[in-house]
């Protein structure tokens, strides 16, 4: 009895160690492995476009992976503050992070020449320019972190409680800016006060500035129509945004996954900038019809005045970065060819 139960035991044993051993011939659907979970920070509220895309952006890896990627998405600086989320990324303590090349300026000095007064005329022209720009010169910049996308907000315009119908309209005038752009107010005639967005409206009402410079999405996101119900067309600056991974991050990832967010760059970057467009488009026509928001529009020879009147902000770019050993007159040359090639006007 006792040599015949051990004999079980042994056989036992042995079924056990060889079910052990072929285990990794089971197919895997038997046993799925955990998602890769991924952290995304991002510094506005939920509901702007930053945010929009980022949420599409997460959709989009998950999918295309078979939920092999598992993206958790703080938006509104719950994981890290505006200015904090470059350096965040690159210490791992966020895997992804969206943030705005202006918060830090001097820091990105090939790419913010986008950011300059050059007359973009909407979004997609000038993120797809970004986009090139980055794709030629691999600045330094970017070194440390892995791009996933790049994109703009559409072009800044002057929203005012009174009509701005020409330049001399602007002489005085206190205009809400943020804190790079205070020089293109300045060499207009106006009178500068950086301030976010988010202190305006009740800066507009107490008279505190006069109006706000920025793109016109704003419009209805922050119901800024209620307060500055005149628009004048100029179409100033554009602030660019870059969405990047923790490069260890990235490249322990499996090359299918790699492949993946690599694949969803550009689409990703283009379709930011188109959703941002037609939400302009919907936030005038929103305007329009509750705050009755009119639109004007300089005459064409002051239209063709400040770009000279803006000139030496684009010079002063040029010998800046060119003190840092880049080819800063090259650059903006570049860039105007981008321009040329992208602001294509719409037939």
């Amino acid at each position: 009895m006792k040599r015949s139960f051990k004999v079980r035991i042994q056989g036992v044993t042995v079924l056990l160690v060889a079910a052990i051993l072929m285990l990794p011939m089971i197919p895997s659907l038997a046993f799925s492995a955990d998602p890769i979970k991924l952290t995304y920070a991002n510094f506005p509220p939920a509901s702007t476009f930053p945010c929009v895309q980022m949420e599409r952006w997460a959709k989009e890896v998950k999918g295309k992976t078979g939920n092999k990627v598992d993206i958790q998405t703080f938006p509104g600086g719950t994981l890290l503050p505006a200015k904090n989320i470059f350096d965040g990324v690159i210490s791992g303590a966020a895997d992804i992070g969206n943030f705005a090349m202006s918060y830090q300026p001097g820091r990105f000095p090939v790419s913010e020449a986008i950011d300059l007064p050059l007359g973009f005329s909407s979004a997609k022209a000038a993120s797809m320019a970004l986009y090139d720009l980055v794709e030629k010169y691999k600045p330094k910049e970017f070194e440390k972190v892995k791009v996933i996308a790049l994109f703009t907000c559409p072009p800044a315009n002057f929203m005012t409680i009174k009509p701005v119908k020409s330049i001399a309209d602007l002489k005085g005038m206190e205009l809400r800016v943020g804190g790079t752009q205070a020089d293109i107010v300045k060499n207009l005639g106006g009178i500068p006060i950086a301030m976010p967005q988010s202190d305006t409206p009740e800066a507009l009402q107490k008279g505190t500035v006069k109006g706000n410079v920025s793109s016109m999405e704003v419009l209805k996101d922050f119901n800024f129509a209620a307060y500055t119900p005149n628009v004048t067309m100029a179409n100033l600056f554009v602030v660019s945004f870059g969405v990047v991974m923790n490069l260890d991050k990235y490249n322990a990832l499996p090359d299918d996954v790699k492949k993946v967010i690599d694949g969803l760059s550009k689409e990703q970057s283009q379709w930011t900038a188109d959703y941002v467009d037609n939400h302009v488009k919907e936030a005038i026509d929103w305007s329009k019809e509750k705050a009755n928001l009119q639109i004007h529009t300089l005459p064409p020879a002051e239209s063709a005045e400040i770009p000279k009147l803006l000139k030496p902000i684009i010079d002063a770019y040029v010998k800046r970065v060119t003190e840092q050993g880049l080819p800063g007159d090259q650059i903006i040359k570049d860039v105007m060819a981008l321009k040329a090639k992208h602001d294509v006007p719409a037939k």
